[in-house]
């Protein structure tokens, strides 16, 4: 049975103006002027952008994110992933490793555009940071490989993005592979995301030769002359296509953009109406300011999705892509968020993400939807109910930050001195503010008969936290350093909230618990080198599960006495397992309806605390349980009893009814994807029965298979 399912995947892996016949064109300064992060514009809501990059590992994020940074002017060289030096990987573990292990935030601007990007990770274990990056962000940049197309990892962050209904831009990296596959790519984004790919570009030449890309807008060539190895790509020539072109290359150009015209009217009406009005005699003609308004609807309303093309690497096709960042993208402004109209120019932020700096303390990320941000000033955390100080505001840059003065809505901001605040929290400008906004929402409602709980309908939904599938212990080196490491440990825990800690009641030892091997093992490396402690893990093992098969109801008594005073207490109880497509993780407690009346508040909670107590302990193993729903029929006490007889009462009577109920073990599966030459499959399809994993489907790419399996976690660990 399938509790968390993640994705694996096999394979971790000065310049001038020239004067000529056509137009060269570079978008940034010359090497030495690099620019200010003081200096970065503060445009109008209308010219924001905050975007994430992701994408699978190893498909081009941070590579992509360097080339954005450098051709905007705001780094003095291009960065390499495998040297160590990009920008937005700055941790130690992530430079020795050349992968990203957390979300990190840029802000630069590009043609009078404000962008906030945050790249994220592309490995299983660190999919909470692409969670709470897209939470806030309002686009986001899918990069592929483009020989490989939709893989693994690309499917979790797709549904992540479609989950929040943030509209993307699709890149099509390393089309410099000699196996990179454009209408391979099309048709993976097609089938695997169910999306409607909208092609804007082709390239020219391939493998090697990749020389640039054709805009089916405009009918232009964009072409980078490389000429070394060390050329960093901002000179590139424009000019239209003409006759001495290629004919294959103007035959499929031609019947790109004729696609693309037909798709777009098929999508937009308003198009659709134009073309048959105005250019029905040749819809060619259509002009590209008016496709490319068309797709930009099509992009905020995510009937499609613009692709483009390009190799990062070489310094090739990233310019166009921040042209589309800003052409197809959405303003802060076009998404609907409803509360902000209840706080009107109060501020309102969300809290989705928090790092601890060692000479400034914790750093908070805000996402501010309403208002103005400014240092030096309280804010109320709505969350906590409590009233906190924000010393410093800066604009973040990966680990390089810059103080500022004020930040206004639609920006992604970096607080200091904020010591309550977690990821998830609601920031407000005071409680009289969010008490105006509350009282706002109640009066909207008033005409539909809906009734709210006080601040329900202005606090921002949080960040949902996936459930770990590791657990390990973890020792000090002394017991003078425990205090130590759970000061460590809280740290971390604050700055990821997909890290579990809990001591163990029986043995007393502090178990860790995470999202995978790399997880913890980056968990133990920073506590390592951040704060100095050399700790012990103990052996991995798997986070197991237990739930019930049968419906079962059973009553018990607790008839006790304390000292002279006698505890009575009789309940009575169902419980039963969950349908298949209920909330995964969950267990569900329901009172009858005379139970409920009858009940004071203080027994209700001591009735609920023991059954959540009965939840977290199974009568199989001692995993957790899940997927039950438990239905108090009935509870009996004699006057003077107390809350915690009534607990301890419920407590026994659940184990009981979990004990007749036929346990059950739930074990996480894994969905597998292998790429294998042929000569190997019957290898690997033995490798994976002997693990007890169960092949879904084998695909053909290229010259090599692709299998698609399931697989339980525990299999997956080196032993």
């Amino acid at each position: 049975m399938i509790w968390g399912r993640c994705f694996l995947s096999a394979g971790l892996q000065c310049c001038r103006w020239r004067v000529s016949c056509h137009v060269k064109r570079h978008y940034s300064f010359l090497p030495d002027d690099v620019k200010s992060l003081r200096a970065v514009v503060n445009p109008d809501i209308s010219k924001i952008r905050n975007i994430g990059i992701m994408a699978h590992i190893d498909a081009g994020k941070t590579t992509t994110t360097e080339r954005m940074l450098y051709y905007s002017g705001y780094t003095r060289a291009l960065g390499d992933v495998d040297d160590g030096d990009t920008v937005t990987d700055f941790m130690a573990q992530e430079r020795e490793r050349g992968i990203t292990i957390q979300s990190a935030a840029v802000t630069f601007d590009w043609k009078s555009h404000r962008i906030n990007l945050i790249d994220t990770p592309g490995h299983v274990d660190f999919t909470l940071e692409v969670e709470r990056a897209l939470r806030v962000l309002d686009g986001a940049v899918a990069v592929f490989d483009a020989s490989a197309g939709v893989e693994a990892q690309t499917l979790t962050v797709w549904r992540q993005a479609e989950k929040h209904h943030v509209p993307c831009v699709c890149f099509l990296n390393k089309m410099d592979k000699p196996a990179a596959n454009l209408s391979f790519s099309i048709e993976s984004i097609r089938q695997k995301l169910k999306a409607n790919p909208v092609l804007l570009q082709i390239p020219v030449g391939s493998g090697k030769s990749f020389t640039g890309v054709v805009d089916l807008l405009t009918n232009q060539k964009l072409i980078w002359k490389l000429k070394s190895t060390g050329d960093d790509g901002r000179l590139f020539e424009i000019k239209p296509l003409d006759q001495s072109d290629a004919p294959e290359l103007l035959q499929e150009v031609n019947e790109a953009r004729t696609a693309l015209i037909e798709q777009v009217a098929d999508l937009d009406d308003e198009f659709a109406e134009l073309l048959l009005t105005d250019f029905s005699d040749s819809f060619d003609a259509v002009p590209s300011s008016k496709l490319q308004e068309a797709v930009r609807r099509l992009t905020l309303a995510r009937k499609g999705v613009p692709v483009l093309c390009g190799s990062s690497l070489r310094n090739k096709g990233v310019q166009p892509l921040l042209d589309a960042i800003a052409a197809y993208l959405p303003a802060p402004n076009e998404r609907h968020h409803d509360l902000v109209r209840w706080y009107k120019d109060d501020l309102c932020a969300l809290a989705f993400k928090v790092l601890h700096d060692k000479q400034r303390g914790p750093l908070v990320f805000l996402r501010i939807y309403s208002g103005t941000l400014k240092p030096q000033t309280a804010v109320h955390n709505i969350k906590r109910d409590s009233i906190e100080r924000m010393s410093k505001l800066l604009v973040p840059f990966a680990d390089q930050h810059v103080e500022i003065s004020s930040m206004s809505a639609g920006n992604i901001a970096l607080t200091v001195g904020l010591k309550q605040t977690v990821t998830g929290d609601t920031i407000v400008s005071s409680k009289a503010s969010a008490a105006a906004a509350a009282r706002r929402a109640q009066n909207d409602d008033s005409e539909t008969g809906k009734k709210r709980r006080e601040y329900a309908s202005v606090v921002l939904s949080g960040v949902e936290v996936p459930d770990p599938v590791f657990f390990c212990t973890i020792e000090p080196p002394t017991m003078a350093k425990q205090a130590d490491l759970v000061n460590a440990l809280s740290c971390l825990q604050r700055e990821d909230p997909s890290l579990k800690v809990r001591v163990d009641s029986d043995s007393g030892q502090t178990i860790l618990c995470g999202m995978g091997e790399l997880h913890i093992e980056i968990i133990h490396d920073r506590i390592r080198r951040e704060y100095g402690i050399e700790t012990h893990l103990g052996p991995l093992q798997v986070a197991y599960r237990e739930t019930i098969l049968h419906e079962v109801s059973t009553t018990d008594t607790l008839d006790r006495t304390v000292g002279d005073r006698r505890h009575v207490v009789a309940v009575e109880l169902a419980v039963r397992p969950l349908e298949d497509n209920s909330t995964s993780g969950s267990c569900e407690l329901a009172f009858k309806e005379e139970v409920d009346r009858m009940l004071s508040a203080e027994m209700k909670e001591a009735v609920e605390n023991g059954v959540h107590s009965s939840y977290l302990q199974g009568p199989l193993l001692g995993y957790p349980l899940q997927d039950i729903s438990t239905l108090i029929q009935s509870v009996y006490m004699q006057p003077g009893t107390s809350p915690a007889m009534v607990s301890a009462c419920v407590s026994r009577c659940m184990l009981k009814a979990l004990r007749l109920g036929g346990g059950q073990i739930l074990e996480p599966v894994m969905s597998m994807e292998v790429t294998v030459g042929e000569e190997h499959l019957g290898s690997v399809l033995g490798d994976l029965a002997q693990r007890r994993g169960t092949v879904r489907d084998v695909q053909s790419r290229h010259d090599d298979k692709v299998l698609l399996a399931t697989v339980p976690l525990a299999e997956t660990m080196v032993s």
